[in-house]
């Protein structure tokens, strides 16, 4: 069984024939373009769950090329394949609607995990847009039914509703199992998500936060961490300091994780506080530098828990954790800073039924 098709655009032949060997190795099937018009052509006429497409190739701006493959396929995976000395070109290549990224020359095991994640995100992509054309399928077939059978809309109308409660209960079990797939990688991060929720709903609870507002978090703080599906794993448990590199790659979790969830209108509330939850209080956070009250109350609740539970925790860069005495004094003295002052107060007075 082929594990996935792609198509490899890179006037380079060495490196064609080496990601080839990687990856046909691995069950899947290999195409090669050597410029850009003919893997516009052949894409064309073929269907590819993956594309790696050098950044530096010659004959056609490699942007136009990606919008190209977006028209034509809108749940196509693209991974620019960025020269080592070219790394300037990866911001340009996500915010074109690029996945992911990997470097020349190629590494074996970066292209395998690369390749691994695009495929896992390819079929979620896939299977999303074949729930909501199947949810448009029975909206139609639905109002069909009205037309024709008008006194029995009140009976219509709850079994949309049902349907509707049934589809995005599916939805969120889905997300929830894959960001807890991300938690379970590896013993340092497998409660992670769990901890979080249930700290920040301590403190939304102590606040009196409406019942909805209670829920957006809770769902927000679940769905949190989402978007490290799209950080290389050697990152996410490298035991020393990340070089700034690698640290950007970190700081772009937040947009990715937001990126998977906006399909799903409902959330809109969630998206806006996974989109926060690293913003400061002072506006020295990321990815939007937002200051004060600009961040979502949610985000600033989760900004304290996510910080108690990562101090109390071993991690890869620091396998004793603090103390919870030590942890509290420093969000005391991150208050006003990294954190909002008026959460720390309430964090202070419930911390204990952490």
């Amino acid at each position: 069984m082929i594990a996935g098709r792609i198509i490899i655009i890179d006037s380079d032949e060495r490196n064609n024939n080496l990601m080839k060997i990687i990856l046909a190795n691995r069950g899947y099937d290999v195409t090669i373009s050597f410029n850009g018009k003919q893997g516009v052509d052949t894409f064309g006429i073929n269907k590819f769950d993956i594309v790696y497409l050098a950044m530096n190739v010659r004959d056609m701006d490699p942007l136009y090329i990606i919008r190209e493959f977006k028209k034509r396929d809108l749940d196509v995976v693209i991974i620019a394949l960025i020269p080592v000395d070219n790394v300037h070109l990866i911001q340009e290549a996500l915010s074109q609607g690029v996945y992911d990224y990997a470097t020349k020359p190629p590494k074996p095991e970066e292209i395998y995990f690369t390749t691994k994640r695009a495929i896992i995100q390819r079929r979620y992509l896939l299977n999303n847009r074949f729930a909501i054309k199947s949810l448009d399928e029975r909206n139609i077939s639905l109002q069909k039914q009205n037309i024709m059978l008008a006194k029995r809309i009140g009976e219509s109308t709850r079994n949309l509703t049902q349907l509707y409660d049934d589809l995005r209960e599916t939805y969120m079990r889905t997300i929830k199992a894959l960001a807890q797939a991300i938690d379970a990688r590896d013993h340092y991060t497998h409660s992670h998500s769990e901890n979080v929720t249930r700290y920040s709903d301590i403190i939304a609870s102590e606040m009196n936060l409406d019942t909805q507002k209670r829920e957006e978090i809770t769902d927000a703080c679940q769905l949190h961490d989402l978007g490290k599906i799209g950080v290389h794993d050697y990152i996410l448990v490298k035991p020393g300091k990340l070089t700034p590199e690698e640290f950007e790659e970190v700081k772009l979790h937040a947009l990715k994780g937001a990126q998977i969830l906006e399909p799903l209108a409902f959330l809109e509330g969630v998206i806006r506080i996974v989109k926060q939850h690293h913003e400061r209080y002072d506006g020295k956070g990321y990815p939007f530098g937002l200051k004060g009250e600009q961040i979502d109350l949610g985000a600033r609740i989760m900004a304290v828990t996510d910080t108690y539970d990562a101090m109390t925790s071993a991690r890869p860069y620091r396998t004793t954790p603090l103390s919870k005495k030590e942890t509290i004094e420093e969000i005391k003295k991150g208050s006003g800073a990294q954190f909002d002052p008026e959460v720390v107060k309430v964090f202070l007075k419930v911390v204990d039924r952490f």
